[in-house]
């Protein structure tokens, strides 16, 4: 056998088989019903249908009412996230779902989001710096409490039957003044079912 042909018969095998274990890749739309879900996590499809439900809720209820009062630019209602708490047994970032929701009240323009306040510190850090600056030479008035604060929970419970299994998480939120009155609640229940597969792996 031609010595050279050795290397390049087996660098074009090497190709081949790696070319035949990888995994094609396609782009779907996050809101359709083809992305993957599964029973024990929170999908992407989850977040999507808890903030939909929640904002939907928040604004017919209490910002197209005309009850939302606000001391921000142009009279619109600065809000500060409050704590949302994680009662799952999954390790999950609830900023996905925090996110969603501020970004859909924030396309109102009637809500203005303070992000130089949290529990867990300042979302951003060089903002709250410089509002301390402004503060301290003067320039800016010290800022008064943000008019509403935003907190959750998200609560799990699972279930089994047979080969079937079943999780519901409750998506809760509530919007509070800053006299800590809560001016509106939502909940939103999520419930998938699965089976197992009768042979294992």
């Amino acid at each position: 056998m031609n010595r050279a042909f050795v290397p390049t018969a087996i660098a074009l095998a090497t190709a081949a088989f790696l070319g035949g274990c990888a995994t094609q890749t396609t782009y779907v739309d996050p809101g359709s019903t083809r992305t993957i879900t599964n029973v024990g996590e929170l999908n992407v499809q989850d977040w999507n249908m808890a903030s939909e439900a929640m904002v939907n809720s928040l604004i017919a209820k209490h910002i197209n009412s005309g009850a939302l009062k606000g001391s921000g630019p142009d009279g619109r209602a600065v809000l500060a996230i409050s704590r949302i708490v994680n009662s799952t047994s999954l390790q999950i970032d609830t900023d996905v779902l925090v996110k969603k929701i501020r970004v859909s009240l924030l396309g109102t323009g009637k809500v203005v989001a303070d992000i130089t306040a949290g529990l867990g510190g300042p979302e951003d850090p060089l903002a709250a710096e410089a509002k301390r600056e402004q503060q301290f030479l003067g320039t800016q008035k010290v800022a008064p409490r943000p008019d509403y604060t935003l907190s959750g929970k998200i609560i799990e419970n699972r279930t089994r039957q047979g080969n079937k299994s079943e999780s519901t998480y409750i998506f809760q939120m509530a919007l509070a003044t800053r006299d800590g009155l809560a001016v509106w609640e939502e909940e939103k229940t999520i419930t998938k079912q699965g089976k197992r597969s009768a042979v294992g792996w």
